[in-house]
C-alpha cells in the first residue's frame, strides 16, 4: 500500500463488543490484548455464500502470517436463526474456521465499524489504527501486498509483536457423517452390490469432504468415495479428493452408459462439477477450471471465457469458471443437468454428452425478480427439483423463497415466485402463499400428489407448498438445519409415504412421515434487522470508493473499467438514477412519497497487474482482477436525512 494511497487521518479502531467469543477457549478478547498484531476483522454471516468465499480466500494468508496476523470473524447475523449461539457454534465447526469469532447478534461492532454489507473486511495495524476498509470478496491479492508493508513498517518502529495467536480449537462433535449436505436415492442395480433389493442412499458427507453410500437403515456404510482429506484430485475412490461437496444427480441409464459415469456432483468449494462411476468408484472432473467465477454473464455479451449469445459458455467445460455449484438435477425437457450456481445467483446447464455448458436463468443480480429467464434475479439458489410437467422448482435461500422455472416445449424459460417476498423478508408462517414465510431454505422435492416439500433450513422444518390452492403448511418441525429433502422410494405399495431428510446439524439422515393433515404454523413474518440509513428525499449523491492495490492499476484499455448498477425496492423509491452505467459516482433522485425501502447497488472495478504509475502500460497477458460488491442498503426517508451516501468497494486509509 503506497504512501500516495494513505491519508494523514488516523482513525482509532473501535472496541470489539458482542455476546460471546468462540475459538478462544473461553477467553474474551479486546483490542488491547491484540496490540502488536495486524488484526483483520471479517464481518460475516454464515448464510452468505460470499462470506464463505472470503473464509477460503483468507486461509493461505492466515497460514503464511500466523505469527503476526490475527483474523477475527465478527458474526453479525442476517437471519433470526443465525443469532442462535448453538447454530453459530455449529457453523464455525462446519466451515473449519481456525480463528477467533466474536458473536455480535445485536450488530454492535458492525455498527461501530459502519459495515454495510456481508462480507466486509477491516484491517487494523499493530498500534490499533484502521488502515483499510474493504467490501466484498476478491481482496486476497491486495491483502498479500498490504500485510508485508505493515510488517516492515511496524518492525522498523518496534510496534510489531511476533508469536502465536489466541485461536483455540473446539472439540469436534460429528460421527460417521459430518454436516451432510444432500442425498440421492440409488435404486437396486445402480449402487453397491451390497445394497440389496431396496437400493441405497448416496450422501455428500460435506464436512468430511467425501461421499458415503448408506443402506436404507441409514447406519450401514456400504462404500465411501474420496479420501476424506479436503482438496482436489481425480482418481480412485480412496485417493480422490473433494472440497465440501453438495448436490448430487443420478444420470439416466442411457446417458450414464454413453459418458462412463453415473453421478454428477456439485463440488462447491472446488468450483467444479465432478463425475462418479459407481462401478469402480472413480472420480473425474466434468466442468470448471477451479477458478471462481465473479462476473455474471447475460445473453448478449462476450467475456474472456468465450461467452456468446444465449448464455452459451462453449464446449470446453474445463476452461469455464464456475462459482459454488450447490445443487444439480436432471431436466427431462432440456435433456441436460441443471446447476444451481449459488455464487453468482444463476442457473446453468451442463450436457454430459457434449460438455456444453450455458447460463439459462439469472442476470447475476442478487434479489427476487421474476420474468424472462435471463432478466430474472436469484439469490444463492441452493436446491432444485423437477416436477411431472418438466418444470424446475428452486429453493432460493437468501430471498427465503420458492421459485419455479417454467420451461416451454420450445425451451423458452420464465421464472415465477410461489413463496417469498424479498432479500430481507423471512419468517415462519403458513397459509396463503402471498403471506407465507420461509427462512433460508436449502432443499426442495416434489411429492407424489404434485405439491412441493421444502427443507426450510433455518426454521428447522419441512414445509409443503400446494400449487393447486397456493397455500403453505408445515409437515415437520424440530429438525437441526435440514439441508435436503427427498421422497423415499423404498416403501411398499399402499404404505404411507415418507420423506428422507438430511439433518445437517445432527449429522444424520432421518425418515419423516408425510401427514395427511399438515400442521398449521404462524410465528409471524420478519425482516433482517439492519440499521436503516436516514436519507433526504430528492438528490442523493452516491460515491463508491475504490483504490487499486499496490502493483495494480485500473484496466482502462477499453474505457472506464468501473460500473454501477442501481435499482430499488419498491421501484417507486427511485425517481431517477437507476440502471447500469460506467463510473462509481451517481446522483439518485429519491421520492418523497415512499417512506422507506432498499437501494440495491452493485459496484465493479477491474484492475490488472502492472506498473504502479499513472502513465505505465499494462503488460500483455497481465493478470487481471475483478472487484465487485452487491449492497442492499435499507433507507428511511426524512427531511433532515443525509444527502450523500459513501460506500467502500476498496477504501484505504
Amino acid at each position: 500500500m503506497s504512501e500516495t494511497v494513505r491519508t494523514p487521518l488516523r482513525v482509532r479502531a473501535s472496541e470489539l463488543v458482542g455476546r460471546n467469543w468462540l475459538n478462544t477457549g473461553g477467553t474474551s478478547l479486546d483490542l488491547e490484548a491484540l496490540r502488536g498484531k495486524i488484526v483483520l476483522l471479517d464481518f460475516w454471516t454464515f448464510c452468505c455464500i460470499n462470506c464463505l468465499h472470503v473464509l477460503d480466500e483468507l486461509r493461505p494468508l492466515e497460514q503464511q502470517y500466523s505469527d503476526v496476523l490475527v483474523t477475527v470473524g465478527v458474526h453479525s447475523p442476517k437471519f433470526e436463526h443465525e443469532a442462535d449461539p448453538v447454530a453459530l457454534a455449529a457453523a464455525v465447526e462446519r466451515y473449519e474456521i481456525h480463528h477467533p469469532v466474536l458473536d455480535d447478534p445485536e450488530l454492535e461492532t458492525w455498527k461501530a465499524y459502519t459495515a454495510r454489507a456481508w462480507p466486509t473486511l477491516v484491517v487494523i495495524d499493530p498500534e490499533g489504527y484502521i488502515v483499510a476498509h474493504l467490501s466484498g470478496e476478491g481482496h486476497a491479492d491486495g491483502l498479500a501486498v498490504l500485510i508485508p508493508e505493515l510488517i516492515a513498517e511496524h518492525e522498523a518502529k518496534g510496534t510489531l509483536h511476533r508469536g502465536t495467536g489466541p485461536y483455540v480449537a473446539p472439540e469436534p462433535t460429528s460421527g460417521t457423517l459430518r454436516f451432510p449436505g444432500k442425498a440421492l436415492y440409488l435404486p437396486a442395480g445402480r449402487g453397491s452390490k451390497d445394497a440389496g433389493a431396496d437400493g441405497s442412499w448416496l450422501v455428500t458427507d460435506t464436512g468430511h469432504h467425501r461421499l458415503v453410500e448408506l443402506g436404507t437403515d441409514f447406519q450401514s456404510v456400504l462404500a465411501t468415495f474420496g479420501s476424506g482429506t479436503k482438496g482436489y484430485a481425480d482418481g480412485a475412490a480412496d485417493t480422490a479428493q473433494f472440497n465440501e461437496p453438495q448436490g448430487l444427480v443420478l444420470l439416466p441409464e442411457d446417458v450414464a452408459a454413453a459418458v462412463g459415469y453415473d453421478v454428477v456432483i456439485a463440488d462447491s468449494v472446488n468450483h467444479r462439477l465432478r463425475g462418479l462411476s459407481l462401478a469402480d468408484g472413480a472420480a473425474s472432473t466434468l466442468a470448471g477450471s477451479g477458478i471462481q467465477r465473479l462476473l455474471e454473464t447475460g445473453p448478449a455479451r462476450v467475456d474472456d471465457d468465450g461467452v456468446g449469445s444465449g448464455g452459451q459458455l462453449g464446449t470446453e467445460p474445463l476452461k469455464v469458471a464456475l462459482s459454488s455449484p450447490w445443487d444439480v438435477v436432471w431436466s427431462s425437457k432440456l435433456d441436460a443437468v441443471l446447476v444451481a450456481m449459488a455464487g453468482v445467483h444463476q442457473i446453468f446447464t451442463f450436457d454430459p454428452r457434449t460438455g456444453a455448458i450455458a447460463i439459462v436463468a439469472g442476470s447475476g443480480l442478487e434479489g427476487l425478480l421474476d420474468g424472462p429467464a435471463h432478466e430474472a434475479w436469484f439469490a444463492q439458489s441452493s436446491g432444485l427439483a423437477e416436477d411431472a410437467d418438466g418444470n424446475i422448482w428452486v429453493a432460493d435461500s437468501e430471498t427465503s423463497s420458492l421459485r419455479k422455472l417454467v420451461i416451454a416445449d420450445g425451451g423458452a424459460i420464465t421464472v415465477e415466485s410461489a413463496v417469498g417476498k424479498g432479500l430481507f423478508d423471512f419468517g415462519f408462517r403458513d397459509g396463503a402463499a402471498d403471506e407465507a414465510r420461509l427462512q433460508h431454505p436449502l432443499g426442495v422435492t416434489v411429492l407424489p400428489d404434485g405439491s412441493v416439500a421444502i427443507a426450510d433450513t433455518y426454521n428447522g422444518a419441512v414445509r409443503r407448498y400446494d400449487p393447486a390452492t397456493r397455500t403453505v403448511s408445515t409437515l415437520a418441525r424440530g429438525l437441526a438445519e435440514p439441508s435436503d429433502v427427498i421422497v423415499d422410494h423404498t416403501q411398499a405399495a399402499g404404505a404411507e409415504p415418507l420423506l428422507v431428510v438430511v439433518e445437517a446439524n445432527q449429522h444424520q439422515l432421518v425418515y419423516v412421515p408425510i401427514p395427511k393433515e399438515a400442521q398449521q404454523v404462524d410465528e409471524g413474518a420478519s425482516q433482517t434487522q439492519r440499521p436503516k440509513s436516514p436519507v433526504s428525499p430528492g438528490a442523493l449523491e452516491l460515491t463508491v470508493r475504490f483504490t487499486a492495490p499496490t502493483g495494480q492499476k485500473l484496466d482502462d484499455r477499453w474505457g472506464d473499467p468501473t460500473q454501477l448498477k442501481i435499482s430499488a425496492t419498491p421501484p417507486e423509491l427511485l425517481r431517477s438514477g437507476g440502471g447500469t452505467s460506467v463510473g462509481l459516482l451517481r446522483t439518485l433522485e429519491l421520492s418523497a412519497d415512499v417512506p422507506e425501502g432498499v437501494l440495491h447497488i452493485t459496484a465493479r472495478a477491474a484492475a490488472c497487474d502492472g506498473p504502479d504509475t499513472e502513465d505505465g502500460e499494462i503488460p500483455d497477458h497481465a493478470a487481471c482482477h475483478l472487484y465487485q460488491q452487491d449492497w442492499g442498503i435499507p433507507v428511511v426517508l426524512q427531511a433532515d436525512g443525509d444527502t450523500e451516501l459513501v460506500l467502500d468497494l476498496r477504501g484505504m486509509d
